[in-house]
C-alpha cells in the first residue's frame, strides 16, 4: 500500500461507506453515519483549501442529514429493503464515476479479495443494517452520536492488534466516553431504548473493528476500488439477508417524502459524499478533515430535532457532549490521522 494513502471504512446513514484511514504506525481516527477513509498529504493551498473546506462542510451536512433521511424512509420501508436500495444506488453511481475517471478497479489475489469481504461485512453491511435497526428502537439523535464512539473502540482494538499504545489523551477519551454513556443509559434503564443504544454501540464497534482490520491487512489497491468493493460486498450480503428475513424487496408503495429521502440517502449520503470526501482528504490536513467530519452527528441531532420533532433530554445533551468530546480527544492525540466513513 502506498505510504501516502491508507484506506479504511465509515459511516453512517446514507451509505453511511465507513471508517478511518491511517498511515503505518499512526494512530486511529474516525470519519461519518454508515466508511472509508483515505489519508494523503495536502497538496493545495489558498483558494483551493477554501474550496476543500466547503467540500468538507458539504460532506458533514450530507452525512448528518442522511441520518434523518434514513429514519423517514424506515417509516415505510423495512431495513433490509432500504439498505439494498441505497447500496445499489451508491454502487452504480460510484462504479460509473470510477470508470469515467479511468480508475483501476481490479483486485489482485484471493487474499486481497478475502480482506475486502471481511472489511465490507464489518464496515458497510454491519454499519448500515445495525444503524437502521437502532433507529427503529431509539431516537435518531442518540444513534447518530453513539455511532461516533467509533474512534474510542478503534483506539482500544489498535493496542492488541497494531501495537498502538493507550496514551494519556486516549485514556481521557475512554473516561469521558464511559461517563457519557452512563449519563445516556441510566435514565433509560428498563425501557426499549436500551435496545437501540446497544445496536448503535454495536454499529460503532463493527466500524472500529473493520477500520483496524483494514489497517492490519494493508491492502495495496486504488483507494476508490477498495471503497467500491466494500460496498459491493455489503450489497451482496444485504440481498442475502433480505431474502432470508423479508423474502422479497418491499420498496412499494411509498409516499413522496420517504421516496425522496431514500434517493437522498443513496445518492448524496453515500455516493456523492464519498467522492467529495476523497477530494477533501487529498487537499486538507488529516486533523482538519477528521474534526470537520464530527459535524455529522451534530447536524444529525439538529435535523432530528427540527424535522422529526425529537427533543433531547438534559441527560442526552450532557451525554452527547461527553461522547463527542471523547471522540475529539482521540483525534487530537499525537500522531492521529484522518478518518473516513462509509456512510450508508
Amino acid at each position: 500500500m502506498p505510504a501516502a494513502e491508507v484506506l479504511a471504512p465509515a459511516a453512517g446513514p446514507g451509505a453511511r461507506l465507513v471508517a478511518s484511514t491511517l498511515q503505518s504506525g499512526s494512530s486511529l481516527a474516525p470519519p461519518g453515519p454508515a466508511g472509508t477513509s483515505i489519508v494523503s498529504t495536502p497538496t493545495l493551498h489558498g483558494s483551493a483549501d477554501a474550496t476543500a473546506r466547503l467540500m468538507l462542510a458539504a460532506v458533514g451536512l450530507m452525512w448528518g442529514l442522511t441520518w434523518v433521511a434514513v429514519r423517514i424512509t424506515l417509516a415505510q420501508i423495512p431495513p433490509f429493503s432500504l439498505r439494498v436500495a441505497t447500496s445499489s444506488l451508491a454502487t452504480v453511481t460510484l462504479v460509473a464515476i470510477a470508470l469515467l475517471q479511468g480508475r483501476d478497479l481490479r483486485i489482485r489475489g484471493a487474499a486481497v479479495a478475502l480482506h475486502l469481504v471481511i472489511a465490507g461485512a464489518l464496515n458497510v453491511a454491519s454499519f448500515t443494517l445495525l444503524s437502521s435497526f437502532a433507529q427503529l428502537s431509539t431516537t435518531t439523535s442518540r444513534v447518530a452520536v453513539l455511532t461516533y464512539t467509533m474512534p474510542i473502540w478503534a483506539a482500544l482494538f489498535a493496542r492488541p492488534v497494531l501495537g498502538e499504545r493507550l496514551n494519556a489523551t486516549r485514556g481521557l477519551a475512554l473516561v469521558l466516553c464511559a461517563i457519557g454513556l452512563a449519563v445516556l443509559i441510566y435514565p433509560l434503564l428498563g425501557t426499549s431504548d436500551l435496545v437501540g443504544l446497544s445496536l448503535a454501540l454495536a454499529t460503532a464497534v463493527s466500524w472500529a473493528t473493520g477500520t483496524v482490520y483494514l489497517k492490519w491487512a494493508q491492502i495495496d489497491a486504488d483507494p476508490m476500488a477498495i471503497a467500491i468493493w466494500q460496498v459491493v460486498v455489503a450489497l451482496v450480503l444485504t440481498c442475502a439477508g433480505l431474502l432470508l428475513v423479508e423474502g422479497t424487496p418491499h420498496l412499494w408503495p411509498i409516499d413522496a417524502l420517504p421516496f425522496w429521502a431514500l434517493i437522498f440517502a443513496g445518492f448524496f449520503g453515500s455516493a456523492f459524499a464519498y467522492l467529495l470526501w476523497f477530494e477533501v482528504v487529498r487537499r486538507l490536513p488529516a486533523m482538519t478533515a477528521s474534526l470537520g467530519v464530527l459535524s455529522s452527528p451534530v447536524v444529525g441531532v439538529a435535523a432530528s430535532t427540527l424535522v422529526q420533532g425529537e427533543r433531547p433530554t438534559s441527560s442526552d445533551i450532557i451525554g452527547f457532549t461527553l461522547v463527542l468530546a471523547a471522540a475529539a480527544c482521540v483525534l487530537l492525540a499525537p500522531g492521529a490521522r484522518a478518518p473516513a466513513p462509509i456512510e450508508e
